[in-house]
């Protein structure tokens, strides 16, 4: 089994479970989105000491506390899990780390990324509008697909360019990932 170095930062209990399923890591949960002070700043100490990874549901809790750990832990570094791997097997269950299979956990701490600080606009605003990632019928569908591809999580239009330059994304990727989603789009219209 893997063996992670990182510290991996997941919301509760079941997250780690899963984890442990996929790979040999150390967690340390943050219980919600309220994270408390004592949590933080274990958190700020284990990134110093070995690195921390944020691993948190693809949901809006889930940004909320990458959020929050992320502004506390500025070299943290990033997984994400696409929404449907995070899916719940029974109806009336929330998104979650928890419902991923230990494959889809393995993949996505294979495509870690770290926060480029002060990085340059590689995909301009006028990028995204002409791409119909941005307003428009199909755009909140487009950026969902875009996130799972680039493997960066989803994002509103208004975060998109941010995340897209935060974690270094270099417009040849972008145009490969926009590729495939027209491809996508132009097979369903058929």
């Amino acid at each position: 089994m893997k063996k992670i170095k990182e510290v991996l930062v997941v919301e509760g209990k079941d997250d780690t479970k899963a984890i442990n399923r996929a790979v040999n890591a150390d967690t340390i949960e943050t219980r919600g989105s309220a994270i408390d002070e004592d949590t933080l700043a274990l958190i700020e100490k284990l990134a110093d000491q070995r690195g921390v990874i944020i691993f948190t549901d693809p949901d809006f809790s889930g940004e909320k506390i990458r959020k929050i750990v992320a502004e506390a832990v500025p070299n943290a570094k990033h997984a994400f899990l696409p929404k449907a791997q995070g899916r719940p097997d029974k109806a009336g269950g929330s998104l979650g780390v928890e419902h991923a299979t230990p494959a889809a956990i393995r993949a996505a701490l294979d495509h870690v990324y770290t926060e480029a600080p002060a990085a340059p606009t590689l995909i301009t605003h006028e990028d995204l509008m002409v791409a119909g990632l941005i307003g428009g019928p199909g755009a909140k569908e487009r950026r969902e697909q875009l996130g799972e591809l680039l493997q960066i999580g989803y994002v509103n239009g208004k975060q998109l360019e941010k995340r897209l330059r935060m974690f270094g994304i270099q417009p040849a990727d972008f145009a490969a990932a926009l590729q495939q989603i027209r491809q996508k789009e132009d097979f369903h219209e058929k």
